[in-house]
């Protein structure tokens, strides 16, 4: 076999594959097997049919046509081999010349990683939030834990904002009852907004026993998205009752014996958080910056791809499940569907982008990913998706998955990397040491980056295969 390779830009190339009729052998020979297995002629035993039967019978082009599709994938992998591409997707091919007992000639285009030059990125700077905690902020921390411990109390009186009601639920479209559409005992903050829209109007200045009719938009179930008629009833009115900010509270809520005590460990929970975020700030405006310093030509075809990705998991998996469709999610975002198109490309180019560049960097920096990584990783990731360790890592083996992982941990080491080696300010000029914080928002944030090359990541793999 003989191969040579033509650079169309710098994302895409053309395969030019000469194959001799003998290294088809192999692959004659199973085409005749195949088909000795589907077909019947008479006076031969099934599956011992001879070839010149065969081919009088079927025709000498249908054994050909089956011996390429064989040998195909073999001889286009080879020539990817032999010329050291790093492909992404599925290839392009056109038989060019067949020549029984004579030759195969073939063309293949296919998309590519492009070259990438790392420049330095030591010279890298970036401004971030300080972390500054006010008294007021460890008040309002302390504030929101005394409303964990908040105790009710049923009360003979209208409902007013913060009470607790306890209400009865039926809605109508149409004037028809809904068959999800009725529920009772359902307890309700008055204020919350944790239901339907309308009802804190409805409820409030009503007492045990009264009910309300009111129009609002639902927002799940069998009729999500339609008006919906929605009668009320409260059957219980209570009053929210907070409990003393003291040192009793504190020994309630925490494992703290004073009220100060409880309120020092708020301000050092507080200020983890901020510098964890800070850290994620500087994290993505590194990132930024890095991405500015670098040419990323990006394949066509594999944008495409990811944008129809992106646009299919929003409107079919996340949208699916707020029960909303496209027009309306865009309805409440104020944005037009040519302003969403735009921006979904916009953000599938800086994902592909960021893999492209930072898988670059994994390689120059020579980067591995050991096994105690992979495990703490496999292990958030369990986490966010609601999964057990063990049902999460079973999900990525029967996946195939497991390189992805690994790619996504080296990748946030890679940006780790380039972070570390940025000058980080905060707004009051003070350089910031990000140190362990840096590593943790640099991992948490590892499947940013792939979430964006969802159809890259995909491609990928379809062509290792």
């Amino acid at each position: 076999m003989k191969s040579a390779v033509e650079t169309l830009n710098p994302t895409r190339v053309r395969l030019t594959v000469e194959v001799p009729f003998e290294e088809l052998k192999d692959s004659l020979d199973a085409a005749y097997k195949k088909i000795n297995q589907q077909v019947t002629v008479k006076g031969f035993r099934k599956g011992k049919i001879p070839a010149r039967v065969i081919d009088q019978r079927f025709g000498r082009g249908a054994v050909l046509e089956e011996a390429v599709n064989d040998a195909l994938p073999k001889f286009y992998t080879e020539a990817v081999n032999e010329a050291e591409l790093n492909v992404l997707g599925q290839p392009d091919v056109d038989i060019t010349e067949l020549k029984d007992n004579e030759t195969l000639n073939f063309t293949a285009e296919v998309d590519i990683r492009p070259a990438i030059e790392i420049p330095d990125y030591s010279g890298i700077e970036v401004e971030v939030d300080a972390v500054e905690i006010a008294d007021e902020d460890v008040d309002k921390a302390v504030e929101e834990l005394r409303e964990r411990f908040a105790s009710t109390a049923p009360v003979e009186r209208a409902a007013e904002e913060g009470d607790v009601v306890t209400i009865d639920l039926e809605a109508k479209v149409d004037g028809e009852v809904l068959e999800d559409g009725v529920a009772s005992g359902v307890s309700y903050t008055i204020g919350s907004g944790e239901l339907l829209e309308g009802i804190d109007d409805a409820v409030k200045g009503l007492e045990a026993g009264g009910e309300a009719t009111f129009t609002s938009e639902l927002k799940g179930g069998s009729a999500a998205g339609k008006e919906s008629e929605v009668t009320v009833k409260v059957t219980q009115v209570a009053k929210r009752e907070l409990p003393e900010l003291d040192d009793d509270f504190a020994q309630l809520a925490s494992e703290f014996d004073t009220l100060d005590e409880l309120k020092g460990d708020s301000r050092k929970r507080l200020e983890s958080a901020r510098q964890f975020d800070q850290a994620t700030q500087a994290q993505e405006r590194v990132l930024e910056k890095l991405l500015e310093l670098v040419e990323v030509p990006v394949p066509e075809k594999l944008l495409e791809d990811e944008v129809r990705t992106r646009k299919h998991n929003l409107e079919h998996h996340q949208l699916g499940q707020m029960g909303l469709d496209l027009a309306k999610y865009l309805e409440i975002q104020g944005k037009t569907e040519e302003e969403f198109d735009a921006e979904t490309r916009e953000q599938a180019v800086k994902g592909i982008k960021t893999q492209f560049v930072l898988d670059e960097l994994v390689n120059k920096e020579k980067l591995n990913v050991n096994q105690e990584e992979l495990t703490e990783h496999l292990m958030r990731r369990a986490q966010s998706s609601g999964m057990s360790p063990d049902q999460f890592a079973q999900a990525v083996v029967e996946g195939g998955q497991v390189p992805m992982l690994v790619g996504e941990v080296a990748r946030g080491k890679a940006l780790a990397v380039v972070v570390e080696a940025a000058t980080v300010k905060d707004t009051n000029g003070e350089v910031i040491d990000l140190d362990d914080e840096d590593e943790e928002a640099a991992a948490e944030g590892e499947q940013a980056p792939e979430a964006t090359e969802t159809a890259a990541e995909d491609k990928a793999d379809k062509t290792e295969a």
